[in-house]
């Protein structure tokens, strides 16, 4: 079978996944003499050097400053989590302790609060959770106010009582009469719609309008996911923050974890995120810039969606650095996600 143009080669492949794992393992560089020792592959040490040479200029690996080992690349690590990792089986005390742990006899709260411990706990990372998501919020009013720096704070009145502020930026200042004039036409036309169809058809909506509103259509159509997904107020639990200053490559530039930390706490970002991840069976691995969220650039999120109902209603997995072990942390982020779902819905089988 012919590889694809820039597909590695299978010798090459291996090499990449076994100084992945050492690296992992280890945390130090991967020399070549090490990795001739222990890959497996009946092949000469310069043929080794060929080989991570190759994987240096494919950009897979680096030399970090002057050592004379190997670490793996961003883009190294993305193969190696999507296409080269090989996941272990859980021992069964593990399995054990989370079936006890996620038991049916509590509170649906407690469940979820006990599933970020647990997950914090189990790998020594930072745990999430999103709580179910509620189908059927609807919009009963809109209030849009001018900020600085071209930013509108957008009020929502939703269901009976509940309020929800939202910041968007737009791409010029607008004053408070051009605002009120948007929002007086949303809660004209909208009032009373839930939020998911909202979405759908405002865009439409709003275009019709264009002779009175002007250029602000074009920014609340922008804005109009950030604005109209459901978002819960207290959405997000999270666990285990501190486990990731225990990461030495972590705590030398000390802003990137600020700044994790600051998206944690604002939530809105991460929700965003976490949601695309309810389209997605299975577990997801976000490497980097993958996630699409310049505050999860140097981390790896890993996620799984879990259900009630035979619906899918919230999302739940770990944060932690690139340097993670993949193959630990994926099946446990999986039988969690489903230990949960079935804790929920009570009467399933258990997985």
């Amino acid at each position: 079978m012919k590889r694809r143009r820039g597909e590695l080669k299978e010798r090459n492949q291996h090499l990449l996944k076994v100084l992945v794992e050492e690296y992992i393992r280890e945390g130090h560089p991967v020399s070549s003499k090490h990795l001739a020792e222990v890959s497996g592959l009946q092949v000469s040490p310069a043929t080794i050097r060929n080989i991570m040479a190759e994987l240096e200029a494919q950009g897979y690996i680096r030399a970090p400053h002057t050592s004379a080992g190997r670490v793996p690349t961003l883009k190294g690590y993305q193969l190696f989590a999507h296409r080269l990792v090989t996941v272990r089986p859980l021992q069964a005390s593990l399995v054990a302790h989370l079936r006890e742990e996620l038991g049916a006899e509590q509170d649906p709260e407690e469940i979820l609060d006990r599933a970020t411990r647990l997950l914090s706990e189990v790998t020594r990372l930072t745990g999430l959770v999103t709580l179910p998501r509620r189908e059927h919020l609807c919009l009963r009013h809109i209030d849009l106010l001018p900020l600085s720096d071209n930013r509108v704070l957008a009020i929502l009145v939703l269901n009976e009582h509940e309020v929800q502020n939202r910041i968007f930026h737009t791409r010029r200042a607008y004053g408070a009469d051009e605002l009120q004039r948007a929002a007086n036409f949303i809660n004209a036309h909208f009032a009373g719609e839930r939020l998911e169809n909202l979405r759908a058809r405002m865009g439409e909506a709003l275009a019709r309008q264009r002779a009175e509103l002007g250029a602000l259509i074009d920014d609340l159509t922008s804005a109009s996911d950030r604005l109209f997904t459901p978002v819960e107020g207290e959405g997000l639990r999270v666990s285990g923050e501190a486990n990731l200053l225990e990461f030495r490559d972590l705590t030398e530039d000390i802003a990137r974890l600020k700044r994790l930390f600051a998206s944690l706490s604002e939530q809105h970002e991460m929700l965003e995120v976490l949601e695309r991840c309810l389209e997605a069976e299975g577990v997801q691995v976000f490497v980097g810039s993958e996630s699409g969220h310049e505050a999860l650039s140097d981390f790896s999120l890993v996620t799984a969606r879990y259900g009630v109902d035979d619906g899918v209603v919230g999302v739940l997995g770990v944060i932690g650095p690139t340097r993670i072990p993949y193959d630990e942390v994926i099946p446990v982020v999986d039988i969690t996600a489903r230990l949960v779902g079935t804790a929920l819905d009570f009467g399933k089988p258990t997985p």
